[in-house]
């Protein structure tokens, strides 16, 4: 039979899958009765057709005929559970002898550290300063050993110990990317450091109350960093054994493989955080069963989650084990919007959209968002000035405060929060408007049109969602973090979609609610990401101690550079600390600049993608040349 012949037989049944793909309340015979039809018809195009067109359309609707079947909705909850379950033990599993190497490398330099403790008592003041020693022996004297862990503010412990183990943890994984070498320092650092601290117990005869006390949180904490480092190991082993791979592809396959392994990780860090905050506060009041009960429980989930049901996943996948994502040597101006992507291809895709468009975007940007956010920023600084004077305890967290006027002191920092809420909207515009211009070449002047043509309503749509994000005070995101996917598209719906501009709100909220675990899923990788890229100038860590004139206690590149501008300033002028405020500010607002773009890559991809489920444009665009002559499908010209 000749392929037009076929389509014009079937082409009726193949529309009614369109109608009831759009219908919720679809009959389960007919959709049993219509899958067993499309199966026969695409066993047939397989045969005859296989290299046509015909034959990948009949994949694909049989495709989505089997998710309605079955009752599958991708973009649901149970998606995020999925990769729990399935995607980050397939993970580990294909790491394990990176996170096995961090197990012996770690054991290895903890009885190095214990060793040299016996021989040298004093080896421990040398890792751990004299101030803690010494705070530790008044402890042991007063009977309370471990009194380092008593705070009267629990809640505060609990917030400022999670935020160092995932500080130490992320450092440990993204140090990886120096050819494994960082990873290795901060695997050393640690692990000697607990050696030491062990047996400083030891040789005062309290071996088992420290073990009881610190290991109630340690088992999650401390093997949080091996695991990190087998993550970190994998990350640089992207770099060091790239295989067939270019080490650019190297380094995105591990670096995808290191993330997922240090997603899986967030629970558990946190859980050591709560455990080190309010029981191992109180580990004088327990009795010694129930340390035990914690700490084996504790372990039990760790092996079990990292070493058992990996095995058990991979055996159950095994064609899942060795499926590789290999990621394109070269990077194609044309993204195929009208189809449906995996998570996988999502996160490709973005990185792809971004290194393809992204200088433009930047120079659109530097010439209108720029000067804008420069002129607010001058304007907060000037009447903001005392703050400049001095640092701050989380030195990024007030700067960008006084950048966008986020401490609402006056009603001059409401007009400065609108008037980022407009550059944000800007730059949103700009980066979609690669999205209308698929596969053609443009200049940077023709994006002023589209911009501020589309500005008003980009505004508006992003207005829930820029309200979260600037009022909002910073610690309250975690929580609202699981509201952001239903109104993450609003400007992607404004500035793609068709109709008014109340339809236009509302697909946001309807496309939003369908695809909320990818939304939800891809905005919690790129915080991850952005987390991880903001820490050489952000450091979680990076914070004073006492007076404005001391150095943080764990200082990153950007202090140290602001560090380096002050001590210049201090020969030139009085108030030596501004320059280096406005230095940090500047570096925040670059970064800014070149990391806000992937959210609106990602907010365009999946607009599009949540279009096609609705509309299934792509396959109707597939339909319509169907039988028409092209160089990979026949028309009725071949049979003559």
């Amino acid at each position: 039979m000749k392929e037009t012949s076929f389509i014009e037989q079937n082409k009726e049944k193949w529309k009614r899958f369109q109608t009831l793909a759009s219908n919720d309340a679809a009959n389960p015979e007919e959709l049993a009765d219509l899958y067993s039809d499309i199966t026969d018809d695409l066993s047939y195009a397989q045969t005859f057709y296989n290299r046509r067109t015909v034959r990948v359309y009949l994949n694909q609707i049989a495709q989505g005929i089997h998710n309605l079947v079955h009752k599958e909705r991708s973009e649901s909850l149970k998606k995020l559970f999925t990769v729990w379950r399935v995607s980050l033990p397939l993970e580990i599993y294909r790491s394990r002898k990176s996170l096995l190497f961090a197990f012996f490398v770690f054991i290895f330099w903890g009885i190095v550290g214990a060793i040299t403790t016996h021989v040298n008592p004093d080896f421990p003041r040398m890792i751990l300063g004299d101030g803690y020693v010494e705070m530790t022996l008044k402890n042991i004297q007063k009977g309370d050993p471990l009194g380092v862990y008593h705070d009267e503010n629990q809640w505060a412990m609990f917030f400022n110990i999670t935020l160092n183990n995932i500080r130490v943890s992320f450092l440990t994984f993204i140090f990886g990317v120096f050819f494994t070498i960082g990873t290795h320092i901060f695997i050393f650092k640690n692990s000697i450091m607990l050696g030491a601290f062990q047996y400083f117990f030891h040789l005062k005869g309290l071996l088992i109350t420290s073990f009881l006390g610190i290991w109630i949180h340690g088992a999650f904490e401390i093997s949080s960093i091996v695991i990190a480092g087998g993550a970190g190991i994998t990350l640089g082993n992207g770099l060091l054994f790239p295989g067939s791979y270019t080490r650019l592809q190297g380094l995105q396959l591990s670096a995808k493989r290191g993330l997922k392994i240090m997603m899986s990780l967030i629970p558990f860090l946190i859980m050591a955080g709560f455990l080190e905050s309010f029981v191992t506060h109180n580990y004088q009041k327990l009795a010694e069963w129930s340390k035990w009960t914690i700490i084996l429980i504790s372990f039990a989930i760790i092996i079990f989650y990292y070493i058992i049901y990996p095995i058990i996943v991979a055996r159950k996948y095994p064609e899942l084990v060795n499926e590789q994502h290999v990621p394109n040597k070269s990077f194609s101006n044309t993204f195929d919007l009208y189809k449906l992507r995996t998570f996988g291809q999502l996160f490709s895709d973005s990185f792809s959209y971004y290194r393809v468009h992204i200088g433009k975007i930047i120079r659109f940007n530097f010439l209108v968002t720029v000067p804008l956010l420069v002129a607010l920023i001058i304007f907060q600084d000037i009447s903001n000035y005392k703050y400049l004077t001095h640092q701050h305890e989380y030195d990024w967290s007030a700067q960008l405060a006084i950048m966008m006027g986020t401490d609402l002191k006056s009603g001059q920092d409401l007009l400065v929060l609108f008037g980022w809420s407009v550059a944000l909207s800007i730059l949103t515009a700009s980066v979609l408007f690669g999205f209308v211009n698929q596969g053609r070449k443009y200049k940077v002047l023709e994006m002023f049109p589209f911009v501020f043509k589309k500005l008003p309503a980009v505004w508006l749509g992003m207005a829930l969602l820029l309200g979260v994000l600037l009022f909002i005070p910073w610690y309250w995101l975690m929580i609202l973090l699981f509201v952001a996917p239903f109104i993450y598209l609003g400007g992607a719906s404004m500035a793609l979609g068709s109709g008014s501009i109340g339809s236009r709100w509302a697909t946001s909220f309807r496309y939003g609610g369908k695809s909320y675990g990818t939304t939800l899923l891809s905005i919690i990788v790129f915080c991850v990401v952005l987390f991880l890229f903001a820490q050489p100038i952000a450091f979680v860590g990076s914070y004073q101690l006492v007076g404005w004139m001391d150095e943080p206690a764990y200082p990153d590149l950007l202090d140290m550079l602001a560090s380096f501008v002050k001590n210049v300033s201090r020969y030139y002028m009085d108030d030596f600390m501004v320059p280096a405020s406005i230095t940090r500010q500047i570096v925040y607002l670059l970064f800014l600049l070149f990391m806000l773009p992937f959210f609106g890559i990602i907010m365009g991809f999946i607009f599009f993608d949540q279009q096609e489920k609705e509309t299934a444009s792509g396959l109707k665009k597939q339909f319509e040349n169907f039988g028409k002559r092209k160089r990979n499908q026949e028309s009725d010209i071949d049979f003559e």
